[in-house]
């Protein structure tokens, strides 16, 4: 495939520009129906949730609230009421309002606070706030705050008002994309390379988007979906399509033609990128075991895109290389290749002197690592799930100053009233109950709906304090069943503490659901029970020093306000599914990545310690480029204007820095090297029972000279001697003769003066590994034409020169 699509390359570009036009005008057409759905099935808030739409059928336009203050004197004071009622009245005729309470009337004298100095009004929309035009939320806000004059502030809060906030849409993602092409430029050193990655993410994640838009017709996509997509979809995307790049630039550098260096990139990291997508999409159906429906729309969105930006690398891509040919070098890389010829094949630089310094040092390496995420978990043990509100929204907002208004004004539960529903008419003894509770400052019965009676609670504390959730049990377990009645607990608050307690008590089978499925996947591919039982370890570790980060900048407030989120509060219930399952999916690729270079140098040479030292040393540079993207395009959904979009973006930013800086770069090479040999067993029972994955291209046989129809019949050798750079034979050295494919012909152990022999079955081209303790080891292509071939090796001590493939 990746051949067809480098020749028929504008074939491959007109399809996937015709895909974005096309989705984009059906999308347009369509729009979005984006869907918020918060209840979850079998609880007490979602039993009272439907009993107030039986209650209220046509209550479904976005409330929100005009609050204002005055510093002397009442709101009642004429000189107020003259500047905010002609406002109010305007607002009303505004055509997409359907009401506006007037606190000044006698039915609504509530909306006026005790001491008269703060008052609000309620603004019932006739859409819900995602169909509200922001043109008409923008007139309320104007029409309102006109109302101002010295001593007289005025407010707005809600759903709607805070789309005026927001900041354009797709900064977060301009600006997550403008840092990570200067990583490229850095990486990559052309202006071509750099933008590959960047295009092949642009169309995954731009279909993936359209796509999601359209699905929201015929799913309950929540409107958070898109941004999680959004966000996912260009790491992955940039980060899939920067290891194939790497791959095809480091072949032609060798001396490949470019469509031959794109066909075995696409052959070798395009296989490994097939892989990693398929990681990250189950780990996202993981989400599905919680039987959430609200998760059931972040999961279409979060899947598709990933399915698309792996699409995207795997056919567009490689179309991409054909037009741009030997221009994705840079031009100085071009002039150096013409004039000195191909690179050797050698592994050099600061990756392979860490390397090296891992295999040396890995207890006190494996010592640090795990101290440092140690204590960057401890935050977790505080981790409080809940739900965030306009609360947390930065002091200069309006939002957030409505919400401290009303705080002020009417008690701080005024924010996040609970509501009692009952069918039929609501006993006395209940109404009585509520009202004595401890941590009720008001109880309001609202006259039976069509066989429904909500009663309207305002606690005394916050939405988010814990005694409000205490208010909500003791509302449950005591009040309601001590007055004999059949009443449930709903409202806002009351959903997000049954989502908090269903996440807790099914997070503990998520979680296990997904490790298995990591454990499973990673041990078809690399024939080992300790790779997998190593990573899933280093993915639950990963996960504690993550959220332990999140607590303490979202939940402990160490640093909200320097990064614009506003204030500190519980971590938002859904949040640790979502981040699992995308953290889960992300480390998984970063260990397909490493080990299966490892698991490479393993089949060809069966040394443990070259195997993780030569892995570590040609994968932790592109995995720490990627790391880097990745971190850039996470941390700038802080600028999205979502809460919960910024603590996704730290969440995982943090996680990634982590995971790949710490984990793979430290800890998983440095456990792999005290385990040795160990890393790669695997039973003999179940070895047979296994399937086979491939992520590496299967071999091809070694090719044979086509002048002698019989010389794929000869036999041969390779025979010379080892020795060191002062010319000391070195004896007891591993010689193996591989396929270039890596399939192991033959091996032996040189003599005391350093001799070796091996047999060849023909002509052709062979790799050769030479090993020795503690000389290091060598490798390289050796070329057998008729006869016998002497190849003499030299060994240098701590030399690190791995097994490559042409």
């Amino acid at each position: 495939m990746a051949r067809w699509c480098y020749r028929h390359r504008l074939v491959v570009l007109l399809l996937w520009v015709g895909a974005l036009f096309g989705l984009g005008a059906a999308s347009s057409a369509a729009g979005t129906n984006y869907a918020n759905v918060f209840s979850l099935p079998d609880t007490d808030s979602a039993t009272a949730y439907d009993l107030m739409e039986k209650a209220f059928p046509q209550r479904a336009g976005d409330t929100d609230t005009v609050v204002w203050k005055v510093d002397d004197g009442s709101v009642r004071d004429e000189a107020v009421r003259s500047r905010i009622r002609p406002a109010l009245e305007e607002i009303g005729r505004m055509e997409g309002v359907g009401e506006v309470t007037d606190p000044y009337a006698a039915r609504t004298a509530a909306q006026i606070s005790r001491d008269g100095r703060i008052a609000y009004a309620q603004i019932t929309f006739t859409e819900q706030a995602n169909a509200i035009p922001k043109e008409l939320i923008e007139d309320v806000v104007e029409t309102a705050q006109a109302a101002e004059r010295d001593g007289l502030q005025v407010e707005l809060g809600g759903q709607a008002i805070a789309r005026t906030q927001e900041p354009p849409q797709g900064t977060a993602e301009a600006v997550g994309i403008l840092a990570a092409a200067v990583v490229l430029f850095l990486a990559f050193g052309s202006l071509f390379s750099m933008l590959l990655p960047i295009v092949v993410a642009i169309a995954g994640v731009g279909t993936g988007l359209i796509g999601t838009m359209l699905l929201s017709h015929v799913a309950d996509v929540p409107e958070v979906a898109p941004l999680l997509g959004s966000l996912i979809g260009l790491g992955v995307g940039i980060d899939y399509a920067l290891f194939i790049v790497t791959r095809h630039r480091r072949g032609i550098l060798r001396g490949m033609k470019p469509q031959e260096s794109a066909v075995t990139a696409l052959n070798t990291s395009g296989r490994a990128v097939l892989f990693a997508g398929g990681t990250v999409c189950i780990a996202l159906a993981g989400m599905l075991v919680m039987n959430m429906r609200f998760l059931d729309g972040v999961v279409i969105a979060t899947s598709l895109t990933v399915v698309l930006s792996v699409l995207a690398a795997i056919t567009l891509l490689p179309a991409l290389l054909g037009l741009l040919g030997m221009r994705v070098l840079s031009r100085r890389q071009r002039r150096r290749l013409a004039a000195a010829g191909p690179e050797p094949a050698e592994t050099s630089g600061l990756a392979a002197r860490w390397s090296s310094y891992v295999q040396r040092h890995p207890r006190p390496i494996a010592a640090m690592a795990v101290v440092v995420m140690a204590a960057l978990a401890i935050p977790v043990l505080s981790l409080r799930l809940g739900a965030t509100d306009q609360g947390n929204h930065q002091e200069s907002t309006t939002t957030r100053e409505a919400y401290d208004l009303l705080a002020e004004g009417f008690g701080p539960g005024v924010n996040g009233p609970l509501q009692v529903v009952v069918e039929g008419d609501a006993p006395a003894g209940l109404v009585d109950g509520i009202r004595s509770a401890e941590g009720v400052a008001h109880v309001a019965a609202v006259p039976p709906a069509n066989g429904v009676t909500v009663i309207q609670v305002v606690p005394t504390t916050s939405p988010q304090s814990e005694q409000t959730d205490r208010l909500i049990d003791r509302l449950r377990e005591d009040v309601i069943p001590d007055s004999g009645a059949e009443a449930h607990v709903g409202g806002v608050t009351a959903v997000f503490k049954d989502f908090a307690a269903v996440t807790g008590e099914r997070l503990p089978y998520f979680v296990a659901t997904i490790i298995a499925l990591g454990f499973l996947l990673l041990l078809v591919a690399f024939r080992s029970l300790v790779v997998p039982l190593t990573a899933a370890l280093m993915n639950l570790i990963a996960a504690a020093a993550s959220f332990g980060v999140l607590v303490a900048i979202f939940q402990w407030g160490w640093g909200t306000e320097l990064i614009g989120v506003g204030k500190e509060g519980p971590i938002t219930s859904f949040l640790p599914v979502i981040m699992l399952s995308l953290l889960f999916g992300l480390s998984m690729d970063y260990q397909v990545f490493l080990v299966s270079r490892m698991h490479e140098e393993w089949v060809h040479t069966k040394d443990n310690a070259r195997a993780v030292r030569v892995g570590l040393a040609e994968t932790s540079r592109v995995i720490n480029s990627a790391a880097l993207i990745m971190i850039c395009v996470f941390s700038a959904f802080v600028l999205s204007g979502d809460m919960e979009g910024a603590m996704a973006g730290v969440g995982l930013a943090a996680a990634v820095a982590l995971d790949a800086f710490v984990l793979r770069t430290a800890l998983v090479p440095a456990a792999m090297h005290m385990l040795g040999r160990a890393n790669w067993w695997l039973p003999d029972w179940l070895e047979k029972r296994l399937p086979h994955l491939a992520v590496e291209p299967k071999e091809e046989a070694p090719p044979v000279a086509e002048a002698e129809p019989d010389a794929a019949h000869r036999s041969s050798v390779v025979h010379g001697f080892v020795r060191t750079a002062d010319g000391e034979p070195v004896d007891g050295a591993a010689v193996t003769l591989l396929t270039v494919g890596g399939r192991q012909l033959d091996g032996v152990t040189s003599l005391a003066d350093g001799s070796y022999i091996v047999s060849v079955p023909g002509p052709g081209t062979y790799l050769l590994a030479t090993t020795a303790e503690p000389y290091g080891s060598r490798a390289g292509q050796v070329v057998v034409a008729d006869g016998p071939l002497v190849y003499d090796v030299e060994l240098a001590e701590g030399e690190l020169d791995a097994v490559r493939r042409p």
